[in-house]
């Protein structure tokens, strides 16, 4: 792509504060992807009428049931879930609602990448990253290009030849 005469060259860098920020705001979301991993996994199962059992968490998430042991305590401080002796994990009002908004996030991410026309697959294991990267304002215009149509752009910019 040629650059326009007179067109101002973008600066290499982007200046400290602006940089830091970016990488404050991904060591965030760093800090939080397995938080949120754990509770959207509870969630699913719970709603799927199975016990959230330690055994179970870690075999979909695949990690040890020690691993599964310490991030449950963690979440169990954070206030996130509760367990119940021989019963399993169960969701706080706090955590039934990260775990709602996650999957918001998730649902959103999905339905953008497959509307791009991303395979299954890839659109399951892409989501499982962006979801927890994305800013609200990118998921905001991530569903408006959903509202606008971009499944059905994709499908006619493939029919027509790109």
């Amino acid at each position: 792509m040629k650059r326009q005469a007179g067109a101002a060259k973008a600066p290499r860098i982007v200046d400290a504060k602006a940089q830091s920020e970016g990488f404050r705001a991904n060591r965030a979301a760093r800090r939080n992807v397995l938080v949120e991993d754990y509770v959207e996994l509870i969630a699913d199962l719970l709603a799927e009428g199975m016990e959230a059992r330690q055994v179970d968490i870690a075999a979909r998430l695949g990690v040890s049931q020690p691993t599964v042991a310490k991030m449950l305590a963690r979440l169990a401080n954070e206030g996130l879930v509760t367990q119940k002796p021989y019963r399993g994990v169960f969701l706080t009002e706090a955590g039934a609602s990260l775990a709602m908004d996650v999957r918001r996030r998730h649902r959103i991410v999905e339905s953008f990448l497959a509307a791009l026309g991303i395979s299954t697959e890839n659109v399951r294991i892409d989501a499982e990253g962006i979801e927890h990267y994305a800013s609200e304002e990118t998921l905001a215009a991530f569903e408006r290009a959903l509202d606008a149509g971009l499944q059905s752009f994709m499908a006619a910019g493939v029919t027509q030849g790109g």
